[in-house]
């Protein structure tokens, strides 16, 4: 079954569209106090250093590791930084990257400082995206439309997407489905998708807080009359996750987990929409 799966996954090809990121990795260990101010001082080994795409590049990621050929969309500066992030996904993930380059901004650069397995702190680098290439990064995607079987927006609120009630409007208009990972506390944006997936924080934070399985339902199905939603998943940590769509009696579906000890949870959502976006495009 699961390899059935997998062989209709292969034949896919998703478009992923979104906030794009590099992950930097800096691992190192503590062994005293700074004199300065009391604060650790880590000793960092250059061969402990890592970068990884992050943000809709790790969505991307994702769903070729199931199988599925991706075309990524976003918008970087005109630096190292980006060549660092296209070249990673070309190479070693085989993601066909068409970028927007905005040369008054710096590619968003997520530095993350870890020692025995804790993350210490983590340094964001980044600037404002100005509209006009937003406008772009919406042509780009009619561009790609019609040779992709389903669109991945993912939203990490970095101003990349800040057109993206038209692309959804768009994407609907071609036949193909649109799945968002969303941000913030406005899901109008989102209107007509065919499914969100945002984590439980996320949504209580637009619709409320619930206290139980039947007040998310009720929840999720009046939101998804009141945007045109065809569903909407709600991942729950290590409760699981809700698939709520009105279509599919008693309106929700429970999917447990397997607990894991992790120190790191960044990217659980990215795998979500991944792996969503890719049995869509299958339509599994």
């Amino acid at each position: 079954m699961v390899q059935e799966i997998l062989e209709k996954i292969k034949k896919t090809k998703v478009l992923v569209v979104g906030d794009l990121m590099l992950d930097r990795y800096w691992q190192g260990e503590v062994e005293r106090i700074s004199p300065e101010a009391p604060v650790p001082i880590v000793g960092i080994n250059r061969e402990h250093i890592r970068e990884l795409p992050g943000g809709a590049a790790n969505v991307a990621r994702n769903v070729t590791a199931l199988g599925a050929e991706c075309t990524l969309l976003g918008i970087t500066g005109d630096d190292p930084d980006a060549k660092t992030l296209k070249k990673k996904l070309e190479q070693e993930d085989r993601v066909k990257c068409d970028f927007v380059t905005d040369e008054t901004i710096q590619t968003i650069v997520k530095l993350r400082i870890i020692s025995q397995n804790q993350q210490l702190i983590r340094l964001d680098f980044e600037s404002p995206i100005t509209r006009k290439h937003s406008q772009r990064l919406e042509e780009k995607m009619q561009e790609y439309l019609r040779t992709h079987d389903a669109v991945v927006f993912s939203d990490y609120g970095k101003g990349s997407l800040t057109r993206v009630s038209s692309m959804i409007a768009n994407a609907k208009k071609s036949k193909k489905p649109a799945l968002v990972d969303p941000k913030g506390d406005d899901y109008s944006i989102y209107r007509n998708a065919t499914m969100i997936t945002p984590n439980r924080k996320e949504f209580e934070r637009v619709a409320g807080r619930f206290s139980n399985d039947g007040e998310l339902i009720e929840k999720a199905n009046r939101m998804i009359k009141e945007l045109c939603f065809e569903s909407i998943l709600v991942t729950r940590g290590s409760e699981g996750m809700n698939w709520i769509d009105p279509d599919d009696l008693p309106g929700s579906r429970l999917h447990g987990t397997r607990a894991r000890e992790v120190y790191d949870v960044t990217g659980a959502g990215d795998t979500v929409i991944a792996t969503i976006g890719a049995g869509v495009a299958a339509k599994i």
